[in-house]
């Protein structure tokens, strides 16, 4: 790591995340690679091995970060209501989910490959804010759920938390993907986002009012 301040490292780290976030818009993982990153910031591709060893650690870091947004979503969803009925908070936390487009679009990446070229301290940094939404989650059926008991927590974390891994794919089609389904007689019927995470949502919380 470069000498100089946190302040610095965090800045040069942010500016690293935020040209790969940038270039994951319109390019694949694939596609992208170090020196893409690189010629998206202020620095050399030298540079960019001080904060990260791998192109898997930086997009592990802005999936990190996108998880950290997302807890303060739930924090402040929790935080802003005191009852909620299962209609009303199965389209606010869907809410939170349309927002995070990147998040999901992470999600539906090869996982596996992405934390095995990741440093043990990049993929613990990257746990904690994963198990912070867990938590955030948990806090708000707890928060809005009283009568929920702790095995039903875990039937619904363990059902909705699976769910998001295919959320980005089912709802974001290309038109070679539609081509290819009209061909194949697939009557795909597409969904937003917020439609079908409220509709999933709302499924694991009834019978509840």
């Amino acid at each position: 790591m470069p000498r100089g301040s946190a302040e610095l490292t965090n800045a040069r780290r942010e500016e690293i995340i935020a040209a790969c976030e940038k270039l994951y818009q319109t390019m694949s993982f694939k596609e992208i690679t170090l020196k893409d990153i690189a010629g998206a910031t202020s620095f050399t591709r030298t540079s960019i091995y001080n904060y990260f060893q791998t192109k898997e650690e930086i997009f592990l870091a802005l999936m990190q970060r996108e998880y950290e947004r997302w807890v303060g979503e739930l924090e402040a969803l929790a935080e802003t209501y005191t009852t909620m009925s299962a209609e009303a908070f199965s389209g606010a936390l869907a809410h939170t989910l349309e927002r995070r487009g990147m998040l999901l679009k992470l999600l539906s990446m090869n996982h596996f490959d992405m934390e095995e070229n990741s440093r043990p301290e990049c993929l613990r940094d990257f746990k904690v804010a994963y198990g912070a939404s867990i938590e955030a989650v948990r806090r708000c059926l707890v928060r809005f759920f009283s009568d929920m008991d702790a095995r039903e927590q875990q039937d619904f974390l363990y059902a909705f938390l699976p769910f998001l891994y295919g959320l980005y794919p089912y709802t974001t089609v290309s038109e070679k993907q539609r081509r290819a389904m009209s061909e194949a007689g697939l009557d795909f019927v597409y969904m937003s986002v917020y439609d079908m995470a409220k509709n999933c949502i709302h499924a694991l919380l009834k019978p509840r009012k």
